[in-house]
């Protein structure tokens, strides 16, 4: 049987990271890999969930199911630091998911089931893993443009016009904050236009929010979110722990719908727990679980946001950092942008060629659209840095 299939498609990050791996020269630089790292290259353990987590080992009695849900207090506590204290929970229900992902497709299921002839609007360029797994639920896809490569800003005039086009039932997928991978992100007033836009065509709104915390800080991102919550009828959400709590490898995520009444959320919840039974069944409790125990904790909510702040303020460090040195060694503004993007990823604007050129002669790995996680830039190599990619330029 297994003789008939075909290679699977590479991943190319993944691919990227055998490569940086494999290669001796000790000056290497990892731009590619889609994680936080501090100034020594690590992804340490946040101290707020390093602390819930002995809590945890200490007070836990079972391993038993908890349902297929989760943890309905992470579900709780998740639903408030998306949506806000103001937000009307009556309407909302929340699911725990095996991380971002995992949320994606719990909700792209549901989504099915609801919506079965509905196009899904990605935006042009965003996260690689949209696309599979809106398709993996059986979804049509469209692009609408979001991305000016040559300004670094958005195209938001023409992302109008494309989702004007759309039909009434048709989903519209949005980066919350901190976008995937281009750093651009829209601000308040385009939010409220989008808002404005989706009710008038009838849309509904589906928002991956992985990147809480990172851009302006944990209410600030999540502003367009609310800002929409209050205006439209309906809406999803797919929630991620994996950045803002480090939490990569425990897989921490909830997927959430807001619905026009209680009535309707129950129904909804109801078919999205059905195709987590099907798929899975029940999520993995203790990445959940810890994050839990932060939430409802007072001094270790506090630690944990100081600790994520931190996190932030750094990055938007090596953002300044980085942009000054691009225009000392280039004599130009051409990567001005990278300063006023927000969240862990810029994507620069290079060939593939130059990409692997950087890699070949310098050692420097990113992805080949040129999207570089932030974090992972060299503090005190910023200059050899900025040298290495103007040289590349044509």
């Amino acid at each position: 049987m297994f003789e008939n299939l075909q290679p699977a498609p590479a991943d190319k990050i993944l691919a990227l990271i055998g490569l940086y791996r494999a290669d001796p020269r000790p000056d290497k630089v990892d731009l590619g890999v889609g994680v936080y790292r501090d100034r020594d290259g690590k992804t340490p353990v946040m101290r707020a969930v390093r602390e819930a987590e002995k809590r945890l080992l200490q007070g836990q009695d079972t391993k038993t199911y908890l349902g297929l849900a989760g943890d309905t207090a992470f579900n709780a506590a998740m639903a408030r630091l998306v949506f806000g204290p103001a937000a009307d929970l009556t309407r909302i229900r929340a699911a725990q998911a095996p991380g971002g992902s995992g949320a994606l497709r719990l909700v792209a299921e549901l989504l099915k089931k609801t919506r079965t002839d509905a196009m899904v609007w990605l935006s042009d360029p965003t996260w690689p893993n949209h696309m599979p797994v809106m398709r993996a639920a059986g979804l049509q896809t469209r692009e609408y443009p979001y991305f000016d490569a040559a300004s670094g800003a958005v195209r938001f005039d023409d992302m109008l016009n494309a989702l004007r086009t759309a039909n009434p039932g048709d989903v519209v997928l949005l980066h919350g904050c901190c976008h995937n991978p281009t750093g651009a992100n829209l601000d308040i007033s385009q939010w409220a236009a989008i808002a404005d836009l989706v009710v008038e065509r009838g849309l509904l709104p589906f928002v991956d929010i992985a990147y809480q915390g990172f851009g302006e800080g944990l209410d600030a991102d999540a502003a367009g979110l609310r800002l929409l919550a209050a205006k439209v009828p309906e809406m999803v959400v797919a929630s991620s722990c994996s950045k803002n709590f480090a939490v990569y490898r425990d897989r921490v995520g909830a997927a959430l719908i807001m619905a026009k009444d209680g009535a309707q959320a129950d129904l909804a919840m109801g078919q999205m727990l059905s195709a987590a039974r099907a798929m899975y069944s029940m999520p993995p409790d203790h990445g959940a679980a810890a994050v839990r125990i932060v939430l409802e904790d007072p001094a270790l909510r506090s630690d944990w946001e100081a600790e994520l702040e931190e996190m932030r303020l750094r990055m938007l460090r090596l953002r300044v950092q980085f942009a000054e040195a691009l225009r000392r060694q280039s004599n130009s503004d051409r990567f001005d942008f990278v300063a006023s993007h927000r969240g862990m990823f810029s994507r620069l604007g290079l060939s593939e060629a130059q990409v692997e050129r950087l890699r070949a002669e310098h050692a420097i790995y990113m992805v080949g659209d040129s999207r570089i996680n932030v974090a992972g830039l060299p503090e005190d190599g910023m200059d050899a840095l900025a040298k290495a990619i103007v040289s590349v330029l044509d």
